[in-house]
C-alpha cells in the first residue's frame, strides 16, 4: 500500500530517469534530477534538526521551486509556497502565522526576505542540491512516517482579512491523484502546460501525476497568458496535450477570437474548473478543437482539490450550465437542505462532502476549522466529519449535479431570491461581451454589473431586457478594459467592489 506521495518518483526515476519531468522553456530537470535534487535537500534539512514542521518554499516560479517541495517532503516536513508576486502583506501575515525555523529561497528572493521581518535560516536551492546525501537518515525518516503526516500547508484568503492555511496529508494527495488520473486518462506520453501558481493546490494536478507517470510538466511563463496567440505558440512549441485550467485562462484565449486564425495543434484533454464555464465560449472550444476531450472538474481546497467531474458528451444550449456531474471514484457528496436533510428531487442544497480527500482542516485555527469541517447530520452511531463547502448544487433531470451559485452570491432584491451568477451567464451571451462580472450593493439595493468587450452599454441593457424579468435587471452596467481576477484566475468581486467604490 502506498502511504507516501515520494513513492511515485522513486517507482518512476529508475524507469526513466534521463527524461524531462518539468520545465519552463529555459531550465529543464530530468527524473534523475529532480530525484537527486530532493534527496539532497531533505538530508541538509534533516541534519540542522528539521522534522515534522512547516518548510517555507520561496522561489520564483520554475522547476527548481517545485524540486524544493519534494525535497522538504524526504525531510518529513511539509511545504508552504510563498511567491514574489503575491503582495508584501499577505507574506508578512503567513510567515507570522507559520514562524517558520527555514526558508528555501533563490538568488532573486532570498535579499527579499528581512523586508518581510523573517529572521529565520535561508536556504538556497543552489548550495543545497549539491550537498551530500545522507541514505540512513533520509530511511529512518520514511520508516517513522505515515499516511496521515502533512504534506503541504496551502494559504487562502479568510473572511477576516487574515489568510487561512488548509493542511493536505499524503493519503487524501495520493487518493486525489489515483481518482484524477484514472478519470482524465493520463500516461506516460501525458505533456501538461501548468498555468496556475505554485502557491495553489490547483498545481497539484500537474506535479504529482508527473513523478506517478513519468509524464512531462512545462510552467508556463505568466506573461503568456496576457497575450492569447503568443500562448497557443508557447503550447504548439512544446506539443502540449493536456492542460487544467481556469476558466478565464480558456475564455481569454477563446472570446479574442484567437481560434479562428491558430488552434493548439497536439491539445486532446482540456479540464477545467473553478468557475463556470460559459457555453457561448465552450462552443468556440469545442469547434476548435472536434476530438479533444474536455471534462468539467469542481472542488475545493479543504477537500484536496477537486471532487467532482463531467466528461462533456452532449451539446448544452447557450443558456445551459455544464454540469459538474459525479463524484470521484472514494468521494461522496451530500447535497444539504436548510434542515441538514437530503435535499429532495431538484431541490437546491448545500454541497457537502465526505471521504479520505477531507483535508485535516486550518493551521492554528481550530475555531475555524469546526465551522465547516462538521459531523455528518445523517450519521448519527459514530463520529464522521463532512466538509461544508457553502457551494448551491442541485440534481438535473439527468441526475447530473450542477453547481448553482455560492451562499454569497445569493441575494435578496426587491423580494425575490437571485443569484448573480444566473445573470452573468446571460450578460455574456450578448453579442460583442467577452466577459461579465455581477456584484450586489447592499446599501443601496443595486444590482451592478461589469462587462468587458465592444458591445455599447445601451446594447447589454437591452438585450437583458429581452431575457431576464424586470427584478433581475441591473441597476448599473459598467464597461471595463479588462476584469480582474484573483492569482489563480478566478474572477476577482472584491476587486469590482472596489471599483464600483471607487467610481461613486
Amino acid at each position: 500500500m502506498q502511504t507516501n506521495v515520494l513513492e511515485y518518483l522513486e517507482h518512476t526515476v529508475g524507469r526513466v530517469p534521463e527524461k524531462i519531468a518539468f520545465s519552463d522553456g529555459t531550465q529543464n530537470l530530468t527524473f534523475s534530477e529532480v530525484f537527486h535534487n530532493a534527496k539532497a535537500i531533505g538530508t541538509k534539512l534533516l541534519h540542522d534538526g528539521l522534522s515534522n514542521e512547516p518548510v517555507v518554499v520561496f522561489m520564483e516560479k520554475s522547476p527548481a521551486a517545485v524540486n524544493a517541495f519534494f525535497g522538504v517532503l524526504y525531510a518529513g516536513c511539509y511545504y508552504v509556497c510563498l511567491d514574489v508576486e503575491m503582495p508584501a502583506f499577505r507574506i508578512e501575515m503567513i510567515l507570522s502565522q507559520l514562524t517558520p525555523r527555514a526558508v528555501i529561497c533563490d538568488a532573486v528572493t532570498r535579499p527579499m526576505l528581512a523586508q518581510y521581518g523573517y529572521t529565520g535560516e535561508a536556504y538556497l536551492f543552489a548550495d543545497c542540491v549539491t550537498g551530500e546525501i545522507d541514505e540512513t537518515a533520509l530511511a529512518a525518516v520514511r520508516k517513522a512516517q505515515i499516511d496521515t503526516d502533512p504534506i503541504y500547508i496551502v494559504f487562502t484568503s479568510g473572511s477576516t482579512g487574515i489568510p487561512k492555511g488548509i493542511i493536505a496529508c499524503h493519503r487524501s494527495v495520493i487518493d486525489y491523484i489515483e481518482q484524477l488520473s484514472e478519470t482524465l486518462g493520463f500516461s506516460e506520453d501525458t505533456v501538461f502546460g501548468n498555468q496556475t501558481p505554485l502557491y495553489f493546490d490547483a498545481c497539484l494536478k500537474e506535479l504529482y501525476p508527473t513523478l506517478k507517470f513519468g509524464a512531462k510538466t512545462y510552467l508556463i511563463p505568466k506573461q503568456n497568458f496576457s497575450f492569447p496567440t503568443k500562448l497557443v505558440e508557447y503550447l504548439n512549441t512544446y506539443r502540449i496535450n493536456t492542460v487544467c485550467w481556469v476558466v478565464s485562462a480558456l475564455t481569454m484565449i477563446s472570446a479574442t477570437g484567437t481560434l479562428r486564425t491558430m488552434k493548439p495543434e497536439y491539445l486532446h484533454t482540456v479540464a477545467f474548473g473553478s468557475e463556470v464555464f460559459p457555453v457561448k465560449q465552450f462552443h468556440l472550444w469545442k469547434e476548435a478543437l472536434p476530438q479533444a476531450k474536455f471534462t468539467n472538474l469542481y472542488g475545493p481546497t479543504e477537500a484536496t482539490g477537486m471532487s467532482c467531474y463531467y466528461h462533456v458528451v452532449r451539446d448544452f444550449e447557450e443558456t445551459e450550465t455544464i454540469p459538474i456531474g459525479r463524484p470521484f471514484r472514494n468521494t461522496a457528496i451530500l447535497l444539504l437542505n436548510e434542515q441538514n436533510q437530503l435535499a429532495g428531487k431538484g431541490e437546491p442544497g448545500e454541497i457537502c462532502i465526505r471521504g479520505t480527500c477531507l483535508t485535516m482542516g486550518y493551521y492554528g485555527q481550530p475555531d475555524k476549522t469546526a465551522e465547516v469541517f462538521v459531523q455528518n447530520p445523517l450519521q448519527t452511531r459514530f463520529n464522521e466529519l463532512i466538509y461544508r463547502t457553502g457551494d448551491i448544487g442541485q440534481y438535473n433531470a439527468e441526475g447530473e449535479l450542477m453547481f448553482i451559485s455560492r451562499k454569497d452570491y445569493q441575494i435578496k432584491h426587491m423580494g425575490h431570491r437571485i443569484e448573480l451568477g444566473e445573470i452573468e451567464i446571460n450578460g455574456g451571451l450578448c453579442e460583442g461581451v467577452e466577459a461579465v462580472g455581477c456584484i450586489y450593493d447592499t446599501d443601496k439595493g443595486k444590482i451592478v454589473l461589469f462587462y468587458t468587450g465592444s458591445a455599447e452599454k445601451s446594447a447589454v441593457a437591452s438585450y437583458l431586457k429581452g431575457r431576464l424579468p424586470r427584478y433581475m435587471q441591473p441597476n448599473l452596467i459598467r464597461q471595463l478594459e479588462a476584469m480582474p481576477h484573483t492569482p489563480n484566475g478566478k474572477l476577482d468581486r472584491k476587486a469590482l467592489a472596489a471599483i464600483y467604490k471607487e467610481q461613486q
